[in-house]
């Protein structure tokens, strides 16, 4: 029997839930995902929906390897980042594990921890005690993002340590790609990437991850075989061909990003610095009133309660019409 059984984390992107509870059009800004993605024009052979996916992955990570100039042996690929997460927690932080310990520094993504705990590993608040360090850049739900040679600091401190650094950058070609440790070639990093963000497909689960090849190949041995479908593959495989493209959805969102940080900031409430395509909003008071009266408006947030931030929400960066309408409600809703 297992004791002490971790709950579900909490997320955003609850928009399809509320049309469907309310059978209304809503607004998710609790959803962080490009507003201004690159037009990809795509197809699926119908041939290849009549088939089982290739489970290696071969094409994939070819076209992976050759964007991010990397060996396809250090790329695994998963169903959205989520599953990489959980395969990772349980491949380094399992029953096998030297050490199952890991280390977060809140607040941060909740799938962190959890994936740790299902994996049977014990949370520990001294960095150089752990197994496994998590780090998510840029941070979630924050906006921080941290330079490049900081993190190879950590990493070489942890290296000391005997440990392993898992640097997320599922935002970072939102924020500044050239802060990415996308290329760094080490035993002791691992990093994942996410299309979901960047080209705004959440619905299509595609995620991949950088690693040693020794741990690379641990990880797809325990991912569910097939688990990225055709869609996701062949979407994908076109994505990857449009990074460069995201430089205009920087820029459209860093635009969009700062008239919010001055309206919202002229309401009185305190946006913290973001280098991403989301703001973290200090209310100054218990934020799930705010987020159920802007409910009433059909604009969903992030009430950010869960990262253990309660006056806080955590608000996505939209187009310029959607964020107005943010604002209009917002601005009746904290009179």
């Amino acid at each position: 029997m297992v004791v002490d059984f971790p709950k579900r984390v909490i997320h955003g992107g609850t928009g399809k839930r509320q049309r469907e509870k309310t059978h209304k059009n809503v607004l998710d800004f609790s959803a962080s995902v490009n507003p201004f993605p690159p037009a990809i024009d795509w197809n699926v052979d119908t041939i290849d929906l009549s088939c089982y996916p290739d489970d290696t992955y071969s094409e994939l990570k070819d076209r992976i390897a050759q964007v991010f100039s990397r060996d396809p042996a250090e790329i695994c690929v998963g169903n959205g980042s989520i599953e990489i997460i959980r395969a990772f927690c349980s491949v380094t932080l399992g029953r096998a594990a030297k050490n199952a310990k890991f280390f977060i520094e809140p607040p941060t993504f909740g799938e962190y921890e959890l994936s740790a705990r299902l994996a049977g590993a014990e949370r520990t608040l001294n960095p150089d005690a752990a197994g496994v360090c998590f780090v998510c850049n840029p941070n979630n739900p924050t906006g921080i993002l941290r330079p490049r040679t900081e993190l190879l600091d950590q990493l070489d401190h942890i290296k000391r340590n005997g440990g392993l650094l898992f640097c997320d950058e599922a935002f970072i070609g939102l924020s500044d790609p050239r802060e990415s440790l996308a290329g760094i070639q080490d035993p002791a990093l691992f990093v994942l990437h996410s299309l979901t963000k960047t080209f705004s497909v959440p619905g299509l689960r595609i995620g991949f991850g950088f690693g040693d090849p020794d741990l690379v190949e641990k990880i797809e041995t325990f991912r569910c075989p097939w688990s990225v479908n055709a869609l996701a593959e062949a979407f994908a495989m076109e994505a990857l061909l449009h990074l460069d493209e995201l430089e205009k959805s920087r820029d459209a969102i860093f635009r969009e990003r700062d008239r919010l940080v001055s309206a919202i900031s002229s309401l009185g409430l305190t946006c913290m610095p973001s280098a991403v395509n989301y703001l973290l909003v200090d209310c100054g008071r218990t934020a799930t009133p705010l987020c159920e009266a802007l409910a009433g408006h059909n604009i969903l947030v992030r009430d950010c309660t869960s990262f253990g931030l309660p006056t806080s929400i955590r608000i996505a960066v939209r187009t310029h019409d959607e964020n107005s309408q943010l604002l209009e409600a917002l601005a009746s809703c904290v009179r």
